[in-house]
């Protein structure tokens, strides 16, 4: 057997204690300055709005109810109903107070000079292509190289990696690596003989034995790539904010070469614009953290946001999965401000590239995201941070939500004759009795429902000149509006079995189902027909089950988008990663006219090494 690299410099240990959540916790690290500006009028134009229109709805539907007042079934649907309503208009009020920030012609700040900061690019791995990874990580050295500045980087690989071929082919590929970089780039490696508490345990343990030595660490993520001006923008402000613990980018997709891919990274390019520039606004200095491409103070990291461990109900203890959500809390409890800056361009990450690869990602983020709620209590998280965690659990609980309020609505019918759904008065047992919805309400309603859902789009749409992207940019006006329509009908179609898929994922974390936390299938895979079935099967049954129901005049034909999409689950996930031509011709992006430097030197490094690797005949591992 032979013995694994490492390539480390001298170790510097920093204490890093794992927090109570029982006790209130001040660092004293955290400088007394001035108050920093509030949030609050920012969250006033978001939140009250979205609070009001919810308010508005609830009345107007209890007045169409039965003037003998709300009896269980009514009272049921007028909470469905408003809690959707709530969060689809709260996302509508994030996008237009983007659009009120980004039309804000605000001046540019005259700018002291940094102080000068060493900061450590951390890239933990498990079970990646190694030359992916890699080729990335010489990108970013050698563009922030070019760059110049007073700031010191080097790049650390932090593998946990426990296949053994992958991991003679990662060592192997850092050994090339080393020997190909320019004099003056600082490249690391170590491997951890076992990988305690996954990715938290292995930033902890880089925190604990060497973070002392180094005043920021960047955290990547084995897809991350970053322009070296990206990098030194983020450093830039840390060192300028002293009371700044946590300063996050706003990753944006690339590399997508599928149907669903190219879909979420138009979505992701268009859209999120508008609603990153809005959350930022709204979140002030107690934003959030996702895990990757955010600069951290290392000792503020350490001293504050320690995680412990949660106790099971059996007594048992828990590794906090999403971990970053509650880090932000644990850095704004200790004092610390959280940031969050979207017009820092450069930062780039990947998407799972077929709707299964997303679905089995999600069913992870789920597990851990729902965690959150059993910290909601905890002493000491500021009222925004508790709210974070609150909303990416909602995210997830939407979904059965949905499903929940359309299967009601299905079994309503289209009145009270038609209806399927019967229940009795106490006085009168012998007659059911229903609210009196026409078929105008009932139409309106879900009206209202489909427009809230494609008003962030368009709004996006509207605000994305603002943010100085022009639409001749994705190859001109005509195939920007193309592909801005075949991403609405193919996000139609394709959310009814996402919002399936997330009720399954929350079904199968609450019974104990969900074990694990697999490291994600970048690459995809190619689905055979026996899987795209086991994995689609509950859509496909009730697509056809509301088909039927509409046929036969029992359900309102407002539902037929959403009956067509589950009835055809299986072939949709099966085009979702269809690729070339066909998806190119779908979906058009800026990316495909005018692709940045940094992900062309990126796919060269990446497919240079390769060559290299295997030319050296070292075994590797199924991509």
């Amino acid at each position: 057997m032979t013995r694994d690299l490492h390539i480390m410099p001298p170790e510097t240990p920093l204490a890093m204690p794992a927090q109570n959540f029982a006790q209130g916790f001040r660092d004293a690290q955290v400088p007394a300055e001035g108050k920093p500006p509030s949030a609050g009028f920012w969250r006033a134009l978001t939140f009250s709005p979205a609070m009001a229109a919810t308010l508005g709805l609830l009345w107007v539907m209890s007045d169409w109810f039965s003037a003998a007042g709300i009896n269980l079934v009514e009272g049921i649907l007028l909470t469905l109903i408003s809690f959707n309503f709530f969060w689809i208009s709260f996302t509508v009020c994030t996008v237009l107070l983007g659009m009120v920030s980004l039309s804000r012609q605000e001046q540019p700040k005259r700018e002291d000079r940094a102080q000068p900061l060493r900061v450590a690019l951390l890239t933990p791995v498990y079970n990646e292509v190694p030359w992916n990874v890699l080729g990335n990580a010489r990108t970013m050295l050698e563009d922030l190289q070019k760059r110049g500045g007073q700031h010191h980087y080097a790049m650390f690989i932090l593998s946990d990696t426990r296949d053994p071929e992958i991991a003679a082919q990662e060592q192997a590929s850092v050994e090339a690596l080393r020997t190909t970089l320019a004099p003056g780039l600082e490249l690391y490696y170590r491997r951890r003989p076992e990988n305690t508490d996954r990715k938290v345990g292995n930033i902890a343990d880089w925190v604990s034995r060497w973070g002392a030595d180094w005043d920021a660490m960047l955290v990547l993520d084995a897809d991350s790539l970053m322009t070296g001006r990206a990098i030194t923008r983020l450093t830039d402000a840390l060192a300028r904010d002293p009371a700044a613990g946590l300063i996050q980018s706003y990753p944006q997709l690339i590399g997508a070469q599928s149907v669903f891919a190219r879909m979420q990274q138009f979505a992701n390019g268009v859209y999120g614009i508008a609603f990153a520039e809005g959350l930022a606004r709204w979140c002030g200095q107690e934003g959030n953290y996702w895990g990757h491409n955010a600069i951290i103070r290392t000792r503020a990291f350490a001293t504050s946001a320690g995680l412990p461990k949660l106790r099971s109900l059996n007594g048992q203890d828990k590794l906090i999965m999403s971990h970053d959500f509650v880090e932000a809390g644990l850095l704004r409890r200790a004092g610390w401000a959280v940031r969050f800056l979207p017009r820092i361009r450069g930062s780039y990450e990947e998407t799972p590239p077929t709707l299964i690869d997303h679905a089995m990602r999600d069913r992870r983020w789920c597990q851990g995201n729902l965690q959150h709620l059993k910290l909601l209590g905890s002493t000491g998280f500021r009222a925004v941070s508790r709210f974070h965690m609150f909303h990416g659990a909602v995210g997830y609980l939407m979904s059965p939500l949905w499903f929940a309020l359309l299967l009601m609505w299905a079994l309503i019918g289209q009145g009270k004759e038609a209806s399927v759904l019967h229940y009795f008065s106490p006085d009168n047992p012998l007659f059911p009795q229903w609210p009196e919805m026409s078929e105008t309400r009932h139409v309106l309603i879900i009206l209202v429902m489909y427009a809230m859902l494609l008003a962030p789009k368009v709004l996006g749409v509207i605000a994305l000149p603002l943010s100085g992207v022009r639409y001749s940019d994705f190859g001109g006006r005509r195939k920007f509006f193309t592909s801005f329509l075949s991403e609405v009908v193919l996000s139609i179609l394709y959310a009814p079995i996402l919002m399936v898929q997330q009720m399954i994922a929350v079904f199968r974390t609450t019974l104990g189902i969900q074990k694990g936390w697999s490291p994600q299938a970048r690459d995809g895979g190619n689905y055979g027909l026996r899987t795209l079935i086991l994995c689609h099967a509950l859509e496909t049954v009730s697509g056809v089950a509301l088909t039927v129901g509409i046929l036969a005049g029992l359900v309102s034909v407002w539902l037929a988008p959403i009956a067509i999409s589950l009835a055809l689950a299986i072939p949709l996930s099966a085009l979702s990663g269809v690729s070339a031509g066909t998806a190119r011709r779908m979906i058009g992006m800026r990316e495909d006219v005018s692709e940045p430097a940094i992900t062309r030197s990126a796919r060269h490094y990446r497919n240079e090494l390769k060559r290299l690797i295997e030319g050296k005949g070292v075994v590797t591992p199924a991509e």
